[in-house]
């Protein structure tokens, strides 16, 4: 039985294992890992089946046209263990994680007709761009909040983690009370 769930410290060494498998060394030459490294994610989950690592995504804390939004990827899955919905689920899993977090976009960089499914397109994208080459019709974004992208526009860039709404009330009501 597969079970998706938070990456664990102790699941670093496979994720990376897996990743390379995946991508082999060329995924640290694309223009997304510029905003990924020396970073922590957002969210990072991994599906594992009989204690084994068989797929990994994260989300990464960005900023698109001004805006809060998180960037996924990579998103992997073991290739003995494709073809069975495991990317799919984490997919899915990762995106209501974000929604419920509060984030209102989730950006990346792939495959039209694979992230199409997940709602994913490049129709508020066009005018952002990735620090380094990218093709545009492979920039691609979902609104968990509507109009969330409405005319954002330049270079997408490092952003801050944004901490829940919850804490900064609870903060700001501390900061009052003092």
């Amino acid at each position: 039985m597969i079970s998706i769930r938070t990456e664990r410290p102790a699941d670093v060494a496979a994720r990376e294992a897996l990743l390379d498998v995946a991508y082999g060394p060329v995924r640290f030459t694309k223009p997304s890992q510029r905003l990924r490294e020396r970073r922590d994610p957002a969210l990072s989950l991994v599906a594992q089946e009989h204690g084994r690592v068989i797929g990994t995504v994260r989300l990464w804390p960005i900023a698109a046209g001004g805006r809060s939004a998180l960037l996924l990827g990579p998103l992997a899955v073991h290739p003995d263990c494709r073809r069975r919905g495991v990317g799919a689920a984490l997919m899915r899993r990762a995106l209501r994680a974000a929604g419920e977090a509060g984030h209102a976009v989730v950006l990346l960089v792939g495959d039209a007709a694979y992230y199409g499914r997940f709602g994913f397109t490049a129709e508020k994208t066009g005018a952002l761009t990735m620090p380094g080459p990218c093709e545009a019709d492979r920039l691609l974004a979902l609104e968990l909040a509507p109009g969330a992208l409405d005319g954002a526009h330049g270079m997408i860039r490092v952003g801050m983690p944004r901490r829940p709404a919850r804490r900064v009330a609870a903060a700001a009501a501390v900061a009052n009370a003092a």
